[in-house]
């Protein structure tokens, strides 16, 4: 059993659950793809693949893992909850989620706080834990561009789920961090030259 199937664990999933679904909810028409860290049945709209983490790899819909079955820009959201492992560790997931992603489609980001009490619920668990600003450069160095502000979720110490987010990640016991893949042209535009006809005068 891993951290997140024990009550405190819970407590936090159930904290984060309307957030996620509102997160895979937001393009509608578009397919969306869920990583967590254990099975969670969630009523999403839309359609996507939902996987949970198990041993190396993933299962669920499918049994995979890195890098995952899916073509380049293929999907709008991701989430991934909890799984992204704290370090360099995270680098190859990172990077295959803005692989996967299509040009405007976010990434959304669940991570424990170290900074909260709650983190005393997780102790000797082997689970890591890591400030938003990491996170922020992970995602650059992917060709991501994540938001300045996180959202601050879950309890702070009771083992008692709250839905509600706030600004920044206070001493929540977890936090979440959008961020989206903007595209930017191979070839600079040039700066367009006015026409001129005949004796250097110009049709501009």
């Amino acid at each position: 059993m891993t951290w997140f199937d024990s009550p405190p664990g819970r407590a936090l999933l159930d904290s984060e659950s309307g957030s996620v679904r509102s997160a895979l909810g937001e393009r509608r028409g578009h397919p969306w793809l869920w990583l967590s860290p254990v099975a969670q049945a969630l009523d999403v709209d839309g359609h996507g693949v939902h996987l949970h983490a198990h041993g190396d790899g993933w299962n669920g819909s499918v049994r995979c893992a890195l890098p995952l079955p899916l073509p380049n820009e293929s999907v709008a959201t991701i989430v991934l909850q909890h799984v992204a492992p704290t370090g360099r560790a995270g680098y190859p997931l990172i990077e295959e989620c803005a692989r996967v992603l299509i040009p405007g489609g976010r990434c959304w980001l669940y991570a424990l706080n170290p900074l909260s009490p709650y983190r005393w619920r997780w102790s000797g668990s082997g689970l890591g834990a890591s400030e938003p600003m990491p996170w922020r450069w992970r995602l650059r160095q992917a060709g991501l561009d994540p938001d300045p502000v996180s959202e601050g979720m879950g309890p702070r110490w009771r083992e008692d789920p709250i839905e509600a987010r706030q600004h920044g990640l206070g001493l929540r016991a977890a936090y979440r961090l959008r961020a989206e893949k903007r595209t930017i042209p191979l070839t600079p535009l040039r700066a367009q030259v006015p026409l001129r006809l005949g004796d250097g005068v110009s049709a501009a």
